[in-house]
């Protein structure tokens, strides 16, 4: 193989980008070479393999058909009530439910009506909802006919999330998670930017205050923090620790952990599992965060964003584990394969840091959040912080029509109801199943070693180049790769010569010369092929190098 024909300096300036953003100088490269005169063309073999995005190729169709059918049991109570052509009427509360029980008796065809009936049941059954009231939140939800009341999240809809969450992110700790309020919100990426402004509108953080991030982590993660509306201060907490020679175990050493005892610090975030590698937090960190916010750190705030948690069997968050402290992030995209519906929560404890330290403000300051919350409430300082963040999420003065879109709200409910039924279980170990299946083959194809961790979720993998090649091929071959090449060089390499698109780990705040591949969006048999790819790859390297050390003994 020759050397890419993109120049070093031109990598080393693209790699400036974000690694989403420079992904498209990847797709561009793959794109371009698919249409060459290759051998593998003419083969009618070579074909763009993109593992750079995390979306899913899989959907949950139950809750997808349950919610197709409730819009039609919803559309049948609108022209109940007005008939004329296209106009129909808002859904009446009184009788709704022996309505549903008639329409599902005489539309038994009707796809995904068996699967509604079961969530309508088990609304009533283990959550013990007055029927009427439940079925006419469910049918003016779908309809849309309403603003969203409560503008957090509607009533029902927050008991059932409430639940889903104990279950699937709190490894059932009932007891931590039954005073937890949600904001259902467009996603965990709303979720982040609603945190990050809410935290400085209300003067608990300040531009330029210090706070930590545990990395590697999600791209957006490292970059918000360094917007000029923020610039704050940055401590990476990095998970650096090896299981064996060559093989990142991607865990936390206890002297990371330590820097979050720094009370400085005022903010953590962390992904978790985490993105890329892939792995719950252990409970050996989950322990020491706790001690430090026991006895060093105690107003310390944690952002916790769960998206793959349903993906690492006994998955606990540290809002379990730190609830006073924890503002939990969960989305729905990845589990469910609904990243196009943008469905989220923020959760918060009643009881809980932030809103302490909301009244221990000087005040001067609480006299101008008077003044920011004082159309909403003739005693703003009585607003809590998550009720802030919905307000803040309309700029205070659209607090009025704040709130996720009731359809939204409607599948929301409906993927959670459906995830604590017995079909739901199945299909969750079904999509745990694919995507370690899918790590299995690309592992298989490179010829790596990956450390066994039942902390691994297995969505993403992240492998460092750098350190395979020191595994294999040994030291000297390590240091002459860092001297000779450009860390993303291998990333162009590989779309421009097998059209491979992956991401670089390096804008992830990991190692520079580590690769994500996402497990979630191709074919199983597509992630062999990546991996004997990424094998071919270091072989050129191996093959280039001992051309330079043969040529330099030659002299």
């Amino acid at each position: 193989m020759t050397r890419s024909s993109v120049s070093r300096e031109e990598m080393h300036r693209l790699a400036q980008l974000s690694p989403f953003e420079l992904k498209g100088e990847f797709i561009a490269l793959a794109e371009k070479h698919i249409g060459d005169d290759s051998p593998q063309k003419s083969r009618g073999t070579k074909v763009m393999l993109n593992a750079g995005r995390g979306n899913p190729n899989w959907v949950a169709t139950g809750p997808r058909e349950a919610f197709l059918a409730l819009g039609h049991f919803a559309l049948s109570e609108s022209r109940r009530v007005w008939t004329a052509d296209d106009l129909g009427g808002m859904p009446q509360r009184d009788g709704i439910a022996g309505r549903w029980a008639t329409f599902a008796r005489t539309h038994p065809g009707l796809p995904g009506i068996e699967q509604l009936g079961r969530c309508i049941e088990l609304g009533v059954s283990r959550f013990g909802f007055s029927a009427d009231d439940w079925v006419h939140e469910l049918a003016d939800a779908v309809i849309a006919d309403n603003y969203p009341v409560p503008d957090r999240m509607l009533t029902h809809a927050e008991k059932v999330v409430r639940e889903y969450l104990k279950e699937e992110i709190f490894d059932g700790a009932g007891s931590d998670s039954a005073t937890l309020n949600l904001f259902a919100t467009e996603g965990g990426t709303a979720a982040m930017c609603y945190i990050f402004d809410s935290l400085m509108a209300n003067g608990l953080l300040h531009k330029g205050d210090r706070i930590a991030l545990m990395v590697p982590v999600f791209t957006p993660y490292i970059e918000i923090p360094e917007l000029d509306t923020y610039d704050f201060d940055v401590v990476l907490v990095r998970a650096s620790s090896f299981v064996d020679k060559g093989v990142r175990g991607w865990r936390y050493p206890d002297e990371e952990v330590a820097k979050l005892a720094d009370p400085s610090i005022k903010l953590v975030c962390l992904v978790n599992p985490s993105n890329p590698p892939s792995l719950a937090l252990s409970e050996r960190v989950a322990d020491r965060i706790k001690d430090i916010v026991a006895d060093d750190n105690p107003n310390l705030i944690i952002v916790t964003d769960d998206v793959y948690g349903t993906f690492v069997e006994g998955f606990r968050s540290l809002a379990a584990d730190l609830p006073r402290n924890t503002l939990l992030v969960y989305s729905y995209s990845k589990h469910f394969g609904a990243t196009g519906w943008r469905l989220g929560v923020i959760g918060l404890r009643e009881d809980n840091v932030i809103d302490e330290a909301i009244a221990a403000l000087p005040r001067a300051e609480k006299d101008r959040l008077a003044r920011r919350y004082g159309s909403l409430s003739l005693e703003p300082e009585k607003i809590s912080f998550i009720d802030r963040l919905v307000a803040d999420s309309r700029q205070v003065a659209l607090n009025h029509t704040a709130g996720l879109g009731l359809p939204q709200q409607a599948q929301l409910v409906l993927f959670s109801l459906f995830a604590l039924l017995d079909e739901g279980k199945a299909y969750k170990r079904r999509v745990r199943a694919i995507v370690r299946q899918r790590l299995d083959l690309l592992i298989e194809g490179a010829r790596m070693e990956i450390a066994d961790d039942p902390g691994r979720a297995g969505y993403y993998i992240e492998l460092d180049l750098l350190a395979e090649a020191e595994r294999v091929y040994g030291k000297e071959f390590r240091d002459y790769l860092l001297a000779a090449y450009d860390p993303v060089d291998a990333l162009f390499r590989l779309a421009e010569r097998s059209s491979v698109v992956l991401l670089n780990g390096g804008g992830f705040d990991g190692p520079e010369w580590s690769v994500r591949v996402s497990l979630a969006n191709l074919d199983d048999l597509d992630y062999l092929k990546i991996g004997h790819h990424l094998h071919a790859i270091l072989g050129d390297y191996h093959s280039e190098w001992q051309r330079s050390t043969g040529s330099a003994s030659s002299q």
